[in-house]
């Protein structure tokens, strides 16, 4: 759908240079140049007070004086006086512009705000869109527009570049151009004041003319709208980006692990994963990636087999493959036979499977044929080293023959020089991926398994309640409230003690060892008999977080004797360690009898990016040293979950070996969804760990936890999360005049099974009036798009009901897709025809306008088929407007809702 204006910024019919100079080596001098050169079809109108022409087209002096509005508007005037230009252009009518000047943040206005403020408020209060200040421009060569100061054009292509540094878009076009490598649209941000990543990325993610979008970031500002706009792109194409800023100088401080653990570039990395985006680290793997992902087919997992004609590349292909965290498919004895059949008895016998090296054609065309069906294998790496006894060009027909056949990747790496030229030319020909060493085509392998990831990933929208619990959120909330009341009002938060911190765990059913607060040494003997001996002895101080670390924990202790003994040496300990400690006393707990267990540390941290971030990895004492640990954004379900623990080292342990068996990973998913529930729900927690967190075949349980709590800083603690949860307030319970009960709610993914189901169950009308025509079946792609949606973007609610034979069925359903600015939703209804005149169709639509007007959106409008008399008259009774479309067999209608749109 439409942003606002960004037609008039990347497809303009009309242009205006303002601070146009005939001044060699000037900004707006290049700038008249690359548009006049770039061949723009429409006038360009340069402004300038001092000139009467610039590269002889005539100059106007001032804005006023320009014959039209026009679209699109280039600013490369002094600082000082941006502010005043695009002030005079939003009062002419102008929507957009492009402000190449720099240093508008250190310059100031007569009433003492910067320029750029003064620039932003002004384009704020027109609606205008800005891209800029301090950028290089943007390019579409398919427009003929090169509104830049680039030392060269772009080639015309169907790939977009958006980039935060304008010295990097130079070099890219530099080595774009030496290679042949086109653009749809080559953007530069800049300081990215107005326009930013998620604008343009929801531009050009419906851009017919892009096949794929390459984004170099340095930092992000508007995470939700970033995210929501990746998530939305990446369904229709793939998205790669590369991050600079990947190492900080040095460790934040932070009252946690978690809070040291979590690196900012870790949250990044995992942002960019639950978008189902590719991030790359360098500029050639960014285009090759591309490549890859346009001509090859997506492997259902990670298993590789690798056929070559010579040993030693093999090998070295195995080790980058498995060095990158992918499988060399091993082959079963069924694939092995076959390939018997028609190899020679000099074969490797196994994966990679060496065919010799003086392979002809047909060796490799019927190894390709029984590797590529295979139900081992995921994908077939065919490589080759010219010998003097075999064709290489031959080799290479053979494999492009028998990749035709089948539906699983492959992709080639003839090795060499001039000897393979033709060969790779062929590959190319027939849109074969195809590499010049063997750790490039694994590297590519490993691209598309990544990405098919990241894919699956973007399915999941979790729910903001996981339906396996109820937590006791009450008694959680209780708590930290009463810790805030000791924060004095100062505003700063507190953390909690390991008592309380164990409290708020429970609450959320996360198993914790059961803990007594003592006074003095003699309490806690006295503890220690009740629990039972051994038990675990640990200091309570409110200004002592690590406690092992200044000898606050003693383990073991077997007697009243230990006990006693142990609690006075550690008062003595702290007393001499930690001299202004605010001791409390002490905490007792059985010692965990689990022999076996892992140790692992969980937990939650504040990104000052995106917000929350979930951490798991392996713990204990030295979990800093050891540093295995992933990161996650809430909230998560059991898939994600599963993910976020599959991406550490630990992960492989807890599978089970030798005589320990696997971890009860339910149990384990399981607890980290419900410490996102956790974060979902109480916006108060900035820090959180739990470390260590028991686990094996019994279950989990937690022995230690901190809690760090704060007053949170926006009143509206939604915004506070990257991805908007399932928002459980829309829930309401809806009595139909039959006197069923239905609930009405937004739709989530787990709703997948019964929406199959509600579909298969519509009349072939039902269906001719949904979907403007006969639709037999919904793949499991376009189910994901109806179930798995983006709330921030997206609504849909659903009539959900008890069947009389129990579980639930869908009745009907109505969603909205808005526009990125809020300023339109575009709504579709259907009710299945056995539930006609009970109201549910009123019900419902009447319940998506409420929802739109509360979030600020502008115009409802729908399309509904000219013979479909109860829709027409429902949206009627609602207000809605009726217009004719000439020639379609459809109306619109239209709601306005008098918001104020401008996003959500």
């Amino acid at each position: 759908m439409p942003i606002r204006h960004l037609d008039q910024l990347f497809n303009p019919t009309s242009l205006a240079v303002i601070g146009a100079t005939p001044r060699t080596g000037a900004v707006g001098h290049v700038l008249v140049r690359n548009l006049l050169a770039a061949g723009f079809a429409g006038p360009i109108f340069p402004v300038n007070p001092k000139y009467k022409s610039v590269a002889g087209v005539f100059t106007y002096q001032k804005i006023a004086d320009l014959p039209m509005t026009p679209d699109l508007a280039i600013v490369a005037t002094p600082p000082e006086a941006v502010p005043d230009v695009i002030a005079e252009l939003a009062a002419a009518g102008n929507r957009a512009a492009i402000v190449l000047t720099a240093g508008l943040k250190r310059t100031r206005t007569p009433d003492g705000h910067t320029a750029e403020t003064a620039m932003l408020a002004t384009a704020r209060s027109y609606g205008m869109r800005i891209l800029g200040p301090n950028c290089l421009g943007i390019l579409v060569p398919g427009a003929g527009l090169n509104a830049s100061f680039a030392h060269r054009a772009a080639l015309p292509g169907n790939i977009a570049f958006i980039s935060q540094s304008g010295a990097l878009c130079t070099a890219v076009l530099d080595w774009a151009s030496t290679r042949g490598i086109g653009f749809s649209h080559f953007v530069s941000l800049g300081d990215a004041t107005d326009l930013d990543f998620g604008d343009i990325i929801d531009y050009l993610g419906s851009d017919p003319d892009t096949r794929a979008i390459m984004l170099y970031i340095e930092s992000i500002r508007q995470r939700r709208n970033f995210l929501s706009a990746a998530r939305a792109a990446a369904r229709n194409k793939p998205i790669l980006v590369i991050k600079s800023g990947r190492f900080a100088d040095g460790a934040r401080a932070a009252a946690s692990h978690t809070g040291a653990l979590a690196g900012a570039d870790d949250v990044y990395d995992a942002a960019f994963r639950r978008a189902g985006m590719l991030r790359v680290y360098t500029i050639d793997e960014l285009f090759a990636a591309v490549e890859t992902l346009a001509r090859s087919r997506r492997p259902v997992g990670d298993r590789l087999a690798i056929l070559t004609n010579g040993g030693g590349i093999g090998v070295m292909a195995a080790d980058a493959l498995v060095e990158r965290g992918g499988r060399v498919a091993p082959l079963t004895p069924s694939t092995t036979e076959k390939l018997n059949a028609v190899l020679p008895a000099t074969w490797s016998g196994a994966n990679p499977v060496d065919i010799v090296g003086d392979a002809p054609g047909s060796r490799y065309a019927a190894a390709t044929n029984i590797l590529a069906q295979a139900s081992e294998v995921d994908a077939v790496l065919a490589m080759h080293a010219p010998t003097a006894t075999a064709s290489s060009t031959e080799a290479a027909k053979a494999v492009i023959e028998a990749a035709k056949a089948t539906k699983r990747p492959v992709l080639t790496s003839w090795v060499g020089g001039d000897a393979v030229a033709e060969a790779r030319g062929l590959f190319a020909k027939a849109g074969i991926p195809t590499f010049e060493t063997p750790g490039a085509a694994v590297g590519a392998f490993m691209h598309l398994v990544d990405y098919r990831r990241n894919q699956d990933m973007l399915m999941q929208a979790p729910p903001a309640a996981a339906r396996e619990f109820d937590p006791a959120d009450a008694k959680g909330r209780r708590t930290i409230e009463a810790a805030l009341g000791r924060d004095g009002g100062v505003g700063k938060g507190v953390m909690l003690s390991e008592p309380e911190a164990k409290i708020v765990l429970a609450a959320y059913g996360i198993p914790v060892v059961e803990t007594t607060v003592v006074r003095t040494p003699a309490e806690a003997v006295t503890a220690a008999r009740r629990l039972g001996f051994p038990v675990a002895l640990k200091i309570l101080a409110a200004n002592i977080t690590h406690k092992s670390d200044v000898g606050g924990v003693d383990l073991f202790l077997d007697s009243p004797e230990s006990v006693k003994n142990a609690a006075d040496a550690m008062l003595a300990q702290i007393a001499k360690r930690v001299p202004g400690a605010e001791v409390q006393g002490f905490t007792v707990q059985p010692m965990a009898n689990r022999p076996g267990a892992h140790e692992l540390i969980v937990g939650v941290t504040t990104d000052p990016v995106f917000g929350p971030v979930i951490l798991f990895g392996q713990g204990g004492t030295a979990v800093e040293v050891i540093a295995d640990r992933a990161v996650a954004l809430p909230p998560l379900n059991m898939t994600l979950a599963r993910e976020l623990i599959s991406r550490t080292r630990v992960s492989r342990l807890l599978k089970g070996y030798r005589d320990r068996p696997p971890v009860d990973m339910e149990a384990l998913c399981l607890t980290l969804v419900r410490l996102s529930q956790m974060v979902v729900d109480m916006p108060e927690i900035a820090e959180l760990d739990v470390n260590p967190l028991l686990t094996d075949e019994k279950g989990v349980l937690a022995l230690d936890a901190r809690i760090r709590v704060e007053p949170p800083a926006d009143k509206d603690t939604s915004r506070r999360l990257a991805i908007r949860p399932y928002p459980q307030n829309l829930e309401e319970d809806f009595r139909m005049p039959s006197g069923r009960i239905v609930r009405l709610r937004p739709i989530r993914p787990e709703d997948e099974p019964e929406h199959h189901d509600f579909i298969s169950q519509l009349t072939p009308q039902d269906i001719r009036f949904r979907f403007f025509g006969l639709v037999k079946e919904l793949p499991h792609t376009e189910m994901a798009r109806f179930t798995q949606i983006d709330y921030d973007r997206e609504m849909a609610f659903i009539a959900s009901a008890e069947k009389p034979g129990g579980g639930r069925e869908t009745l009907g359903v109505v969603r909205t897709v808005t526009d990125p600015d809020n300023e339109r939703a575009e709504f579709a209804i259907i009710v299945r025809s056995d539930q006609m005149n009970q109201g549910l169709g009123y019900r419902l639509l009447e319940k998506m306008v409420a929802y739109c007007r509360e979030r600020g959106t502008r115009t409802i409008v729908g399309q509904i088929m000219k013979d479909n008399p109860r829709m027409r008259e429902l949206s009627k009774t609602l207000g809605f407007k009726e217009k004719a479309l000439p020639g379609e067999a459809v109306v619109e209608v239209t709601l306005d809702l008098g918001g104020e749109g401008g996003g959500a």
